[in-house]
């Protein structure tokens, strides 16, 4: 294979996978061999094995950082720290990309970022959508009630008002609190409650007069 034949199959694609090139009569070890020397050549790169992405110039579309999660791991959906600065909660910037899964903790540093992954229960994967984004891709990312509840489930004193206040939450009139006691009520989790509590009152108040109560 050449270089010029991956690049008319995947060309228009912000991340591919090397299955799509062991079909038919091929030598996979070929494929694979070809895979290595454009990843050594930084003609691609490889986010994980048999993950890859082209690089500069050679990229047409950029892969946005909440597809690549979703492709590092599927079945994960973005949520967190990332989610809530996607949705214009948090004030600061995320440079690293956080997802939930049912798979074992674990992150990858790759050339297009670092991405770190946090086992979530099964009882707990919900409150997830598919959105789309840049260039027609399409992703799995938490609700912003959901994305606040993983953050509080996963975080040691994640449902006290002082670590909830450290976050300096904003934009809080896009959650939907009754949606929020929904997922709270469906996790059937105290700690959960104790933090949906907390923030229910702080999106219906002005901080500073929220902790003067």
């Amino acid at each position: 294979m050449e270089f010029n034949e991956l690049l008319a199959i995947v060309g228009d694609e912000p991340v591919f996978e090397s299955a799509a090139f062991l079909v038919g009569e091929v030598d996979p070890a070929n494929v694979h061999l070809q895979l290595s020397r454009w990843t050594a050549s930084g003609r691609i790169y490889q986010l994980r094995r048999g993950l890859y992405a082209l690089a500069p110039p050679y990229q047409k579309v950029k892969p946005h950082p909440f597809l690549v999660a979703n492709r590092l791991s599927p079945g994960s959906y973005v949520s967190g720290l990332s989610a809530l600065a996607y949705y214009g909660m948090i004030p600061e910037a995320v440079y690293v990309t956080t997802s939930v899964t049912l798979r074992r903790p674990t992150h990858w540093d790759t050339q297009l970022g670092r991405y770190e992954f946090q086992y979530l229960q099964p009882r707990l994967l919900y409150g997830y959508r598919l959105l789309d984004l840049s260039a027609g891709q399409s992703v799995y990312v938490a609700r912003p009630e959901k994305a606040l509840l993983d953050l509080v489930y996963l975080q040691a004193g994640g449902d006290s008002l002082d670590y909830l206040l450290s976050l300096r939450l904003q934009n809080l009139e896009q959650l939907d609190l009754d949606e929020l006691q929904r997922l709270v009520d469906r996790s059937a989790s105290p700690k959960l409650r104790r933090a949906a509590d907390h923030i229910s009152r702080l999106s219906q108040a002005e901080i500073e007069e929220y902790e003067k109560l």
